[in-house]
């Protein structure tokens, strides 16, 4: 799961979302902490539109949580190539 937080006045409610739409998510070749991503809305019967998003992976090592799969996965990864 990707934590990402609407920025600004922008809300589902704002935005019109209703559960109908497609979503592009941008930015995420390079994970950076608090980083903006730009997601792309598409309504089934009105024009996309495009909103920032700000990403809420706030630390370094949160990135590496988040590459491996959780921490569960990325402290067991380290024990197992520790031994």
């Amino acid at each position: 799961v990707l934590p990402l937080q609407f920025l600004g006045n922008d809300t589902v409610g704002t935005l019109n979302i209703t559960g109908q739409e497609k979503f592009d998510i941008i930015g995420l070749d390079s994970l950076l902490p608090q980083k903006k991503i730009t997601l792309t809305i598409k309504p089934p019967k009105a024009a996309p539109k495009s909103v920032q998003l700000l990403l809420r992976i706030d630390t370094s090592i949160e990135v590496d949580y988040f590459l491996h799969g959780g921490i569960l996965p990325f402290v067991l990864r380290d024990l197992l190539t520790a031994a």
